[in-house]
């Protein structure tokens, strides 16, 4: 049974230790665990094996359609290469690589892959049998679905030379079984489908196009020879060498393979060729820090590309991000490898190699902006980092530590910033320094920041006053389940077990929290409602509190976070999660999972630092670690500083930047891509600059630029009880509910069941095809940016053919009556009644034009309410204090 309580005690326990004399290196440790074993991991900093190459992000079908993923969680994610379906293809109803080329082209993507057999509309492509020449026409019936496919890119795409084309997948297991009977087949086929595509970019002047293959279900020496030998001996290599590694046996084989396909290419006498794992891993190691960053760091040491499997649904990174525009901690871990970027990898050793489930990491140094970085996590132990190449020329005699925690959190889970857990300044000796990261949570992986001293080091977090896991509380008519790691389908959970069975009027989940003062306090709850909304009663101290709604999940073990707001006094309270108000009567959809179970002291309002020392930088901007500024990012020209911030929901945050100027200047933040211009500073000095913005729930780009010159500490957010009186402003927000909404055509007010987690009992249903909802702007909502979000509900999906659920997009074209349209995307949310929020940015250009929502081709999603705010309430720069 698991029960943690807080990480104020943690930072109030850290203690530093010197183990070798008064300049020697520094082991940072809690008591308790300076007498416990560790996990031993050591990293040489001056030990160099190549440049951060960063193609482990990659995703089979991580898009849906343009829009899903929202570009911030791309963006964020840094996803450099993904696989997709071809134009029109039938095997899913989306994913299609033309409808999300411009949003992954967009951010850092690199490489489109497309699995041309989706084209055919059954798994496993025409039966699993090779197709003939059915119609007798002398030509073998996959080429002209190839050549369709190759003519579309070749003709539309904005970037057909980005495209990479693989004709044949698994043909292991598909067309192509048996190796002894068919290998001349094969063979013979690749032929015809490489001089094919080729053929079809010469005819349109676009040079040589890229193909990757063979495209195999695993590792297979001897066909990955036979189909060298061939291809150099006809002049038909591949671009890229591609297969899969998908069971979790692979984390203990890939290297061998690697080593086995170098002595291919070598035996061959073929340089070695790109190599990408189009699919990886299994859904057991999705959204898990601790087990992606055992993919990642196998293979970023082999330097190759790699793309996380397609279990689930198209367009959420492989189950790596949330809801519509959310973070996951399987995001922040692709995140936090995607930062690495510009960096150097070096030499880190883990306790084993080549062992499934167990303790690996990554590490890098940016040498021009003086920071190292460890990854690492998998582990049961606390792990002691031995650091060296740490060189005083670089990080100076001493070195700040700040380490952050990436816990498991749901597919559908709301992951905010990961808190730092530990945080210090170490003298080094000799570039030596020792590190022990406090961990128990094989789920959990850390991120480990070494720099010179910075003037504003992040302190340890302390919101978190209660975390407890469902199976540690008092459960009443309920059952606990354990979610077994070794099940490769499985979805994993917090502490290993969840609890059930609250279906009946007397279940129960019940604990005890201490809280350190009167106040304002979230409760996060990490939970699974199976395919349907519902709701569930929420005591403090044995009197019903607040009734919680629950989003629907994919199922009872694909959870995600629901937030509920407490009010408390000081000490210790008795908090229970039941199925029922009154002890006798279910409330609608109660039956819901329960996992892990988080407090947070937010009377301070919910508040977040981002250092520039996390930003990504590019152009001219550098760190710098002078004086009052240590670890501030200097911007100039086209220096930017790019942070991602999470939102628990939606509404207006005072976005802050403190930063110092020697002659007037403008910071401009771009938020989401829009551009916010800070008020101008008046001459030198240092300056505190915050702006009001209208922030969608999840993750939003913002961009720092100041082209006269800017040194800034980093981004604040902080949304409190002043920025949700901005919400409540009716000169800045107008909230429609069905009733203040003009319908026509098909569209109509329906009630909404019990179940519900919509508001006011009522949504609009049937738009698109006809039906449309049209709202009146307010005096005063003149031109300008808005944001304007959508609690909507999509639960379409096609026929299933496979384990795929065959998810739908739906889309609202949102025209202002003489003004332009834009298009929001509505990700599937699995029930027509559960309603999540989107956000779409709106541009209007007249003076109180109508707004009208529809769709004159297909259907739209189920609306309950709209909402019109101003994009930025307000913006100030006072001299700083």
């Amino acid at each position: 049974m698991r029960h943690r309580t807080a990480l104020r005690p943690l930072g109030a326990a850290l203690t530093l230790s010197l183990v070798a004399g008064a300049l020697g290196a520094v082991a940072i440790t809690t008591p308790a665990q300076a007498a416990a074993s560790a996990d031993d991991v050591s990293v040489d900093f001056s030990a160099s094996t190549g440049a951060f190459r960063g193609g482990a992000s990659g995703s089979l079908y991580g898009l849906g359609d343009a829009g899903a993923p929202s570009q911030a969680v791309l963006d964020g994610a840094r996803v450099t290469n993904v696989s997709q379906k071809p134009p029109a293809g039938a095997q899913h109803p989306n994913g299609d690589a033309l409808d999300v080329e411009k949003n992954f082209f967009a951010g850092a993507g690199q490489d489109l892959y497309v699995y041309v057999q989706d084209m055919y509309p059954d798994w496993t492509y025409h039966g699993g049998v090779r197709p003939g020449d059915d119609d007798g026409d002398g030509v073998w019936d996959y080429l002209p679905i190839l050549k369709a496919t190759v003519e579309k890119i070749a003709t539309t795409s904005e970037h057909p030379e980005k495209y990479v084309f693989i004709p044949f997948n698994e043909p292991d297991g598909i067309w192509y079984q048996n190796w002894s009977t068919m290998k001349g087949q094969f063979l013979a086929d690749w032929t015809v489908a490489y001089d094919l595509i080729q053929s079809v970019y010469a005819e349109h002047g676009l040079g040589h196009a890229k193909i990757a293959g063979p495209g195999e279900s695993s590792w297979h020496a001897d066909r990955e020879t036979d189909f060298l030998t061939y291809a150099k001996a006809h002049d038909e290599l591949p671009d890229v060498i591609v297969w899969h590694e998908l069971g979790t046996q692979n984390l203990a084989t890939f290297r061998s393979h690697m080593d086995a396909y170098r002595d291919v290419v070598k035996s061959v006498g073929i340089p070695e060729l790109p190599v990408d794992i189009t699919e990886y891993a299994m859904p057991r190691d999705m959204n898990v820090p601790g087990q992606l960053v055992q993919w990642l760091a196998m293979f970023e040491d082999e330097k190759v590309d790699a793309q996380t499997a397609y279990w689930n649904y198209a367009g959420n990174l492989s189950d790596n991000a949330s809801r519509n525009n959310s973070a996951n901690a399987g995001w922040w871990m692709l995140k936090w490898y995607g930062d690495l970027a510009g960096s150097t990898t070096v030499r880190l050793t883990p306790p084993v190699l080549n062992t499934v489930d167990s303790l690996q990491g990554i590490a890098a140094v940016d040498r021009s902006n003086r920071k190292a970085t460890v990854l690492v996590g998998g582990g049961t132990k606390d792990v002691a980092l031995h650091l060296t190449g740490l060189d005083a020329a670089t990080f100076g005699a001493s070195v700040d530590v700040v380490v952050r925690e990436n816990r498991i959190n749901g597919a559908e889970g709301d992951s905010l910033q990961p808190p730092v857990v530990l945080s210090t300044t170490a003298r080094t000796s000799g570039g030596t320094v020792d590190v022990t990261v406090p961990n128990s949570d094989r789920y959990s992986a850390y991120q480990v920041v070494v720099t010179p001293h910075r003037a504003q080091r992040p302190a340890v977090a302390t919101d978190l006053v209660d975390s407890t896991e469902a199976e540690a509380a008092t459960l009443t008519d309920a059952c606990k389940t354990y979610q077994n790691p070794s099940t490769e389908w499985s979805h994993l959970a917090s502490g290993s077990y969840d609890v059930g069975c609250l279906n009946k009027p007397t279940s129960s989940v019940t604990w005890k929290v201490t809280v350190p003062r009167d106040g304002t306090y979230r409760l996060d709850l990490l939970a699974g409602a199976n395919q349907a909304p519902g709701k569930q009663a929420l005591f403090v101290d044995g009197s019903l509190d607040q009734v919680v709604s629950y989003a629907a999940d994919l199922s009872w073990t694909y959870r995600g976070t629901t937030h509920a707001t407490l009010h408390l006094k000081a000490g210790t309270h008795t908090l229970s999660v039941r199925p029922s108000k009154d002890g006798s009567t279910l409330l609608g959809g109660s039956d819901i999972t329960l996992d892990r179970l988080d407090l947070y002291d937010v009377t301070d309002g919910e508040a977040a630092d981002y250092p520039a020392v996390d930003a990504r930088l590019s152009g001219d901007a550098r760190l710098t670690y002078d004086g009052a500024l240590a670890g501030a990012v200097r911007l100039a020209g086209d220096g930017a500083a790019t942070t991602f911030v999470t939102a628990a929901e939606t509404g207006y945050y005072d976005l802050t930047t403190t930063y110092a100027t020697n002659r007037a200047s403008t910071v401009t933040l771009d938020v989401n891509g829009r551009a916010v211009a800070l008020p101008k500073t008046k001459g030198p000095g240092t300056w505190t600059s915050t702006a009001r913005v209208y922030l969608p729930e999840g993750v939003s780009e913002v961009t720092a630029r100041a082209p006269k010159g800017a040194t800034a500490l980093g981004l604040s957010t902080l949304r409190g009880s002043d920025q949700r009186r901005s919400d409540a402003d009716t000169g800045l927000v107008k909230v429609y509910g069905p009733g203040g909404l003009a319908l026509a055509g098909t569209a109509a007010v329906t009630p909404l069941p019990a179940g519900s987690n919509g508001v006011g009992g009522t949504d609009v249903e049937g738009l698109g095809k006809g039906g449309t909802a049209t709202l009146a702007r307010p005096a005063g909502f003149g031109p300008g940016e808005y944001q304007l979000v959508v609690a909507a509900a999509n639960a379409d999906k096609s026929d299933a053919i496979n384990y795929n659920p065959q998810v739908i997009s739906r889309f609202l074209d949102v025209a202002e009556a003489g003004g332009h349209t834009v298009r929001g995307t509505f990700r599937h949310n699995y029930a027509w009644q559960s309603f999540w929020n989107y956000t779409i940015p709106l541009d209007l250009t007249t003076r109180s034009g109508a707004v009208t929502l529809g769709n004159a081709t297909a259907g739209g999603p189920n609306v309950n309410r709209v909402t019109l705010a101003r994009f930025v309430a307000a913006t100030s720069t006072t001299a700083a204090r």
